[in-house]
């Protein structure tokens, strides 16, 4: 079998991927150019992309190709019509992430919540040694305990982000919007409920025909002035200039990014206008990558090359 990894670099330089090369001849690759993909994958049996697009026309020429290992849960980047007119079996990794997701999701609440920039600066530029008070009250805070949180997409993950609310003493509602029911101890409510009634509202949730773009001017509008939005699903979820527009204007609080509609950011996207880090907080993309998370992940794509080999493929999407 030969192998190649496409985006070696996507789990970072401390996660190997030597554990492939019990299947066969390994070759990774940091990183890979659209243009390089159809060059790089021409002799290929099986191939581990992450976000490189596999379409027809780069794939055409791997006449051997019979794996393809999505290095991520979202394989929007193959093109799975194709695949199954071929043969080749399409693999995905599965709930790999779930907790270094809920952890940055808190991370990321607590410090929008509670000003953590204001008040670590003041102690590190010396005003609080040369002050008369123990204590700094300077941007007030206020406690999860008590508040509700509003999940948009009850998936694995927000499944988890709503245990770890309800241990904050948090109210947990959700929405759904592909209009799924779960077995759940918290309130299925419609979407204009939950804006209007959530402290916090945030979002797990794949991005589908119906949560493309739901996060709009008309729904940051519905929200509590007070209230703080999350996004840790999919970048297109939201409209990103009307989200800058509600925060000017003062429609919201506060909102944590760490997905965006175009990764890397673009250099003039309108998220950039705000610089008060208390307001919007943004991360590149990291939630998912703890190195216990990386780790899972190489894991799992081992595992999926194994089964395939053994005549057994899991977690297929297409093929």
């Amino acid at each position: 079998m030969r192998i190649v990894v496409l985006e070696a670099d996507s789990v970072g330089k401390d996660v190997s991927w030597k554990g492939l090369e019990k299947y066969g001849e390994l070759t990774t690759y940091d990183n890979t150019p659209d243009t390089k993909i159809a060059e790089r994958i021409r002799e290929a049996d099986i191939v581990v992309p992450n976000k490189c697009l596999l379409r027809k026309e780069n794939m055409e020429g791997a006449h051997g190709l019979k794996l393809i290992c999505e290095a991520a849960t979202g394989y929007n980047n193959i093109d799975t019509d194709y695949c199954r007119e071929r043969g080749i079996v399409v693999t995905n990794a599965r709930a790999y992430s779930t907790e270094s997701v809920v952890q940055h999701t808190f991370a990321m609440l607590l410090q929008v919540l509670e000003s953590l920039d204001y008040y670590a600066d003041y102690v590190a530029s010396g005003e609080y040694s040369a002050g008369e008070s123990f204590t700094k009250i300077g941007i007030p805070f206020h406690e999860l305990h008590g508040m509700r949180m509003g999940i948009i997409g009850l998936g694995t993950i927000g499944r988890r982000v709503a245990e770890a609310a309800s241990a904050f003493g948090m109210e947990v509602v959700y929405f759904s919007a592909s209009g799924r029911r779960y077995e759940v101890p918290y309130a299925a409510v419609d979407f204009d409920t939950l804006l209007a009634t959530s402290d916090v509202v945030s979002c797990h949730a794949p991005l589908t025909e119906q949560s493309r773009g739901l996060m709009n001017q008309e729904a940051f509008r519905k929200m509590k002035s007070s209230a703080i939005f999350l996004n840790l699903g999919r970048g297109a979820i939201v409209e990103e200039k009307d989200l800058v527009e509600a925060l000017e204007q003062g429609e919201i609080q506060a909102a944590a990014l760490d997905v965006f509609f175009r990764e890397p950011m673009s250099s003039d996207s309108p998220l950039l206008r705000i610089k008060n880090r208390n307001r919007l907080f943004l991360t590149p993309h990291i939630a998912w990558s703890s190195v216990e998370a990386r780790k899972r992940l190489v894991a799992d794509v081992e595992k999926s090359i194994g089964a395939f080999l053994a005549g057994k493929p899991r977690s297929v999407v297409s093929g």
